[in-house]
């Protein structure tokens, strides 16, 4: 089995502590509206509408941090001579997750996002990173051991910068940078993002009691599948249109003065579901942290 399909399958995992058990992305405050129907319909309106509208205005910052991190790889392949800085490649994921903050229209969402986001990062620096002990045993070559210093190193100083509210720390951007430094490819990242985005929310439905476990498991597999590949596809070449060109090759960015925002950046496009996640925390009682 090959490196990245042994990493799809640890993150797809539901075991993994990112914290994503305590959102619903709105879907709480959206029953208790009383939007969506009948109950047998209600979890599939949602999810249909929830992921068109967070691959629309995610995507494009899961590509461009991906595509950061990345730059350090490539960088650190070239052999330069001389130590390799992160503070400019830091400054420019700063610079996208700032961004995101500026988009996220509500402060429950940015809250839950947040959250998230910080406990990505610190999966990463406490459960992806190598063992020491193992350094020696596993035959790495000197190249493959810098990029997983420089790796862990990058996770670790943008996590300070977290902790210190000096950066926001969203969740597509720390999705970008956990993926980018384990190797995966930009696709399989953006793919894996709107897949645990759609899982995420069949499980708070069956936490809900809106459905069972068992009809869950069969809506994810005969209905969200076909959502999620036609909204990857839509939407897997969005970018921030933020230049990216930190690296020394820099990054193969198209991005410009002549960038159309419109057509080819991110966007809020659904007003409804930004409206009742805002509303989540003025409901009486509630599961679910947003």
């Amino acid at each position: 089995m090959d490196d990245e399909t042994f990493f799809l399958l640890l993150l797809s995992d539901s075991n993994l502590p990112t914290g994503s058990f305590v959102a619903s992305s709105g879907f709480e405050s959206y029953i208790k509206h009383g939007f969506g129907g009948d109950q047998n319909n209600r979890t599939t309106m949602f999810m249909r509408d929830s992921i068109s509208a967070y691959a629309r205005s995610a995507l494009a910052f899961v590509l461009d941090t991906h595509r950061i991190v990345q730059d350090v790889c490539r960088d650190l392949e070239q052999g330069s001579e001389q130590k390799l800085d992160l503070d400019k490649y830091l400054q420019k994921i700063k610079e996208v997750d700032e961004l995101y903050d500026a988009m996220t229209l509500n402060d429950v969402t940015k809250r839950a996002s947040r959250s998230q986001g910080v406990a990505l990062l610190t999966l990463y620096s406490k459960g992806l990173t190598p063992p020491l002990a193992l350094t020696g045993i596993n035959n790495l070559k000197e190249t493959e051991i810098e990029v997983n210093s420089y790796m862990a190193s990058l996770v670790a100083q943008y996590k300070s910068l977290v902790r210190a509210e000096s950066a926001p720390g969203h969740l597509p951007i720390c999705w970008g940078i956990l993926t980018g430094a384990l190797g995966l490819t930009s696709e399989r990242s953006q793919y894996l993002h709107i897949f645990l985005h759609a899982r995420s929310l069949l499980s708070a439905s069956v936490r809900l009691n809106e459905i069972g476990p068992y009809n869950a498991q069969q809506t994810l597999l005969h209905i969200s599948r076909s959502v999620i590949e036609a909204e990857v596809v839509r939407c897997k070449d969005l970018q921030t249109g933020i230049p990216l060109n930190t690296g020394v090759a820099g990054t193969e960015s198209d991005q410009s003065d002549g960038f159309d925002e419109i057509f080819r950046g991110p966007a809020n496009t659904w007003p409804l579901g930004e409206i009742l996640a805002a509303r989540h925390d003025l409901q009486h009682s509630r599961i679910f942290n947003s």
